[in-house]
């Protein structure tokens, strides 16, 4: 479980084939210190196992589903990722909850600080003025739910600390809902099928 507060603008050190997927190298200092094999890392929004670790370095796999639905597969050598380690139970909640199980890829259409996001029509329910989103992992709040999205504000600090500054018109973004939505939506089917709604 994250919080979608990124802790460290990491890079992508390498990228080599492993079986159907990949094996990633990344390169950090911050998620690393306290690091072991075994360990979740969020890359992106998408929690991660470490499988190798070192000094300002750690390894993990990604299998071919992860890189279908996420935008892993886009990642290439010196690539910026955002990255953060699961959330303690000491720790402030300064997002929201975030479980690093990517939902959908979305589209930029206009980039920050007025982050415009295109988003597959079956996330759009899940997506409310003032509701909670994660962006490539960054915990953000709704501005307008739109037709085909949503818009979010991003501050100067988020930008320069994340790659949601760097992402211009058509970059893929990972997009995770919020959990308690889908939550809610489930338990309510038996009420709304006895019912007739959808």
């Amino acid at each position: 479980m994250f919080t979608g507060i990124v802790e460290e603008l990491g890079r992508v050190g390498d990228r080599v084939a492993c079986g159907d997927g990949s094996r990633f190298t990344f390169e950090a200092r911050t998620v690393t210190e306290d690091a072991k094999v075994g360990d979740s890392i969020s890359v992106n929004g998408c929690c991660l196992t470490v499988v190798d670790v070192g000094d300002g370095w750690w390894r993990a796999d990604a299998v071919a589903e992860s890189l279908r639905r996420t935008n892993l597969g886009d990642l290439r050598a010196g690539d910026p990722v955002n990255l953060e380690r699961p959330v303690r139970l000491v720790d402030r909640l300064g997002g929201h909850l975030v479980q690093g199980h990517v939902d959908a890829v979305g589209e930029v259409v206009e980039p920050a600080p007025e982050l415009r996001v295109r988003t597959p029509p079956d996330l759009l329910r899940y997506v409310v003025e003032k509701g909670s989103i994660a962006v490539d992992g960054c915990s953000l709040t709704v501005v307008a739910a739109l037709e085909d999205g949503f818009t979010v504000a991003v501050i100067p600090h988020t930008a320069e600390a994340t790659t949601l500054g760097l992402k211009g018109p058509g970059a893929r973004v990972n997009l995770e809902v919020d959990v308690v939505a889908k939550y809610v939506e489930r338990l309510l089917e038996p009420v709304s099928s006895r019912y007739g709604r959808s």
